[in-house]
């Protein structure tokens, strides 16, 4: 499968409770954190969930 990168930009504070949630789920801990991830359909909605608040990039494999 395809890998992404994550990088969150903008912090969870002042956010719903399940926005938050879902950038811990994805591995999102603090601002400007990175993480790699496959590009699954359950990983994909999540994105999309909390996208104002990420920033995604394709993985060349």
């Amino acid at each position: 499968m395809k890998k992404i990168k994550v990088t969150q930009v903008k912090s969870g504070i002042d956010r719903p409770e399940r926005q938050k949630r879902t950038l811990v789920a994805l591995g999102l801990r603090k601002m400007n954190a990175s993480v790699e991830v496959e590009a699954t359909p359950q990983i994909l909605g999540m994105v999309r969930k909390v996208n104002h608040l990420i920033k995604v990039v394709e993985l060349a494999n």
